[in-house]
C-alpha cells in the first residue's frame, strides 16, 4: 500500500519557523515528483512547492518565494518543507501529494496524497 504521512504541523508566531516532513511507504520518492500543497478555509488549494528529483527541478509559489524551500532524503524516502517567516495567512492544512510532474497547475491533478498536517500562525 503507497502511503504519505505528513507531519510537523503547529502553533507558531508570525515570523517563526517550522519544517513539515513528507514520510513515503510503499514506494520511492524518486518514482514521482512530490508536492506540497494547502487548504484554508474560505480559499482555494493552492500549490505551494514541488520538487521532482529525477530531473532536478522545483516549483514554489510566488506567495512563498524565498521564505519557504522544499527539499528530500531518499535515504529517509522523505521530502521536507521548510518554512520560514511565517505569516498568518500561511494557515492552513498542509498535505504532501505524489504527482506526475512539477508541472504549472500541478495540484491540480495528483495520484494520492496524505490526511495532511495543521499550521496555524498566530499574529
Amino acid at each position: 500500500e503507497v502511503q504519505l504521512v505528513e507531519s510537523g504541523g503547529g502553533l507558531v508566531q508570525a515570523g517563526g519557523s517550522l519544517r513539515l516532513s513528507c514520510s513515503a511507504s510503499g514506494f520511492s520518492i524518486d518514482e514521482y515528483a512530490i508536492g506540497w500543497f494547502r487548504q484554508a478555509p474560505g480559499k482555494e488549494r493552492e500549490g505551494v512547492s514541488c520538487i521532482s528529483s529525477s530531473v532536478g527541478s522545483t516549483y514554489a509559489a510566488s506567495s512563498v518565494k524565498g521564505r519557504f524551500s522544499i527539499s528530500s532524503d531518499n535515504v529517509k524516502n522523505t521530502v521536507y518543507l521548510q518554512m520560514n517567516s511565517l505569516k498568518p495567512e500561511d494557515t492552513a492544512v498542509y498535505y504532501c501529494a505524489a504527482v506526475r510532474f512539477c508541472e504549472s497547475n500541478w495540484y491540480r491533478r495528483m495520484a494520492f496524497w496524505g490526511k495532511g498536517t495543521l499550521v496555524t500562525v498566530s499574529s
